[in-house]
């Protein structure tokens, strides 16, 4: 937990700030995940921070809402694309991530 606290801080994901006038907060919690290996054995363990979205009222907490995600079909494809032109392709595992950047539609 601490590891990945460190992490998001680093890369300033977020501001502390005074709470406006009027509006409460909303809680969240830590959700702790053990990672294993294919044989059953501990890789890592993993904390994340979440937001109780239910606690909050649309128009006022929130507007939209989004989440890009990226389908098995579009992967698949891609894949496809690549080995059919015989370009190379590279995996990359990332420890910590955070898209923190302005999405438009």
């Amino acid at each position: 937990m601490a590891e990945e606290l460190t992490a998001l801080r680093q890369i300033h994901t977020w501001d502390l700030v005074s709470l406006p006038l009027g509006n409460d907060t909303i809680s969240c919690r830590l959700l702790y995940t053990i990672k294993t290996k294919y044989d059953g054995s501990v890789e890592r363990y993993k904390a994340r921070l979440v937001a109780k979205g239910y606690s909050q009222q649309y128009g006022f907490d929130f507007v939209d809402t989004f989440s890009p995600l990226a389908k098995m079909t579009k992967i698949h494809t891609v894949v496809a694309f690549i080995s059919v032109r015989q370009w190379k392709i590279f995996q990359m595992d990332v420890k910590n991530v955070f898209l923190n950047g302005d999405l438009y539609k």
